[in-house]
């Protein structure tokens, strides 16, 4: 019995490595990872240069149309991701895909724009292509690329942010996004790994994989500063933005992202926010952290993952077949991204050390614990000081109702029938910038246990092989 997946050869020939480079050349850009959208979108773009190899975007000023938009407070983007990666060994299957998205964000600051101070208004659309390899290729519950999903066009995000108290508080309202704030730390971008970004737990626990990329929910968000390096962020968002059954693909329910659903219960999420050392204290002030804990709560019903409503195993032949239904849901996570080691106060040079763990209900999710952990390193060679390295590891473990059952099938059906556990992956990955508007990224992952140890599909008297994925991201803004 494998988990429902979420919302969601080491020569690359030249040829292939052309296609794709020229496909995100054409498509106008390969953007900043993801994880980074909100805030590289928040800001105004810096003046165009003209030497193309240290200008900040790919076109500039756009023959004037970026700062005549400026004066009126608007500030557009088009960024694109692509990438090719291929299953070496394991698996479903060997082989590889390419897979892209396009990222079209417009933002409108209202002080400059008619005169209202302290406003924004953000809208951002997805153009999703290519093909996912985790579903195709691997089988694992750690789906190995971040912007992996359906293929198709649409609505991101729609929302006005407000900031208040002289800027110590700011409410966002409208369809968010909220991998983007919540749960995330500036190491973890770095990585190609869904579950770097937005992590294992809330992938599979959350009604429709929760409202991340490459969906949103409508919500209200409230960001308060209790002190210059102390946060608190909060939001209540619809419970499930696409309305989806577990038996869905919600990508396709909601497939343009239009579907501004207010009837599925609500998701409370809130997240304290502490800055050791921030870069605004100086050189000297110490090295640099970011702390977090945080708790998220659901008040739909949750069916149990291993019993039916009157307590027998649902692999029982007297068993209903319609699992408890649970009250709510809920998760506690903590996330630290510590700077460890700086060659000195003002080099680039630098190693952060960083962790995520997280938690839920066992009896109600497929996923009771998941963590990440890992070293990124800052300007790792000698006169690159804009590349960045990273190994990183990653952990899911399988909810105890959802093993019981697994063990019930097993005594019931006999023959090989494997019982799941676990499934950890490494991540290796080196970005290299080749301009400021242009990134190229080797990666390899190699994962244990795929699935949690699954029975192969291809071969049922095994389980699926541990996976060695490797390949190539491009990211440049236009």
């Amino acid at each position: 019995m494998s988990i429902d997946k979420p919302l969601n050869r080491l020569s690359l020939r030249a040829g292939t490595f052309r296609r794709i480079l020229l496909a995100g050349l054409w498509s106008g850009t390969l953007a900043s990872p993801l994880l980074a959208h909100a805030a590289d979108t928040g800001n105004a773009t810096p003046p165009a240069q003209d030497d193309l190899w240290t200008r900040q975007t790919l076109l500039g000023d756009m023959w004037g149309i970026r700062p005549a938009l400026a004066r009126y407070g608007i500030t557009f983007s088009l960024n694109e991701t692509s990438e090719y990666l291929n299953n070496l060994r394991g698996g479903i299957r060997r082989g590889g895909t390419y897979d892209g998205v396009t990222t079209a964000t417009v933002q409108v600051d209202t002080q400059k724009a008619f005169g209202w101070a302290g406003g924004t208004f953000n809208v951002s659309a997805l153009q999703i292509h290519g093909r996912s390899i985790s579903p195709n290729y691997l089988g694992s519950i750690q789906t190995a690329s971040g912007i992996e999903a359906d293929g198709t066009t649409r609505l991101w995000e729609l929302w006005y942010e407000q900031a208040l108290l002289n800027d110590r508080m700011s409410v966002r309202v409208g369809q968010q996004s909220i991998d983007q704030e919540f749960m995330n730390s500036p190491s973890l971008g770095l990585f190609v790994n869904t579950m770097f970004g937005w992590p294992t737990v809330p992938s599979y626990d959350m009604p429709s994989g929760g409202p991340a990329y490459p969906l949103s929910a409508l919500g209200v968000r409230v960001s308060y500063k209790l002190a210059n390096n102390l946060s608190v962020l909060a939001g209540v968002f619809d419970g499930n933005s696409t309305g989806a059954t577990p038996s869905q693909d919600s990508q396709k329910i909601d497939g343009s992202g239009t579907k501004f659903n207010l009837h599925n219960g609500a998701l409370w999420i809130g997240e304290l926010q502490y800055n050791l050392n921030p870069a605004d204290g100086g050189a000297t002030s110490g090295l640099p952290g970011v702390y977090k804990v945080g708790v998220w709560y659901n008040s739909n019903r949750f069916a149990d993952q291993g019993f039916d409503t009157n307590g027998l195993s649902l692999a029982s032949a007297q068993s209903n077949g319609i699992g408890y239904a649970h009250r709510g849901n809920y998760s506690l996570y903590g996330i630290v991204d510590q700077m460890i080691w700086r060659e000195s106060p003002t080099s680039a040079r630098s190693v952060n050390f960083f962790t995520r763990v997280m938690g839920a209900p066992g009896d109600r999710n497929p996923i009771s614990f998941s963590a990440n952990a890992g070293l990124v390193m800052h300007a790792p060679l000698a006169g690159r000081d804009n590349d960045t390295a990273g190994i990183g590891i990653g952990y899911a473990k399988v909810g105890n109702h959802a093993v019981a059952l697994d063990r019930a099938n097993a005594s019931i059906n006999g023959g090989f029938s494997p019982v799941r556990s676990d499934e950890t992956f490494v991540e290796a990955t080196y970005q290299y910038q080749v301009a400021p508007w242009w990134q190229l990224q080797a990666d390899a992952q190699y994962t244990f246990n795929v699935g949690g140890g699954v029975v192969d599909p291809n071969n049922p008297t095994q389980k699926i092989g541990n996976t060695f994925v490797v390949g190539v991201r491009t990211n440049i803004a236009f």
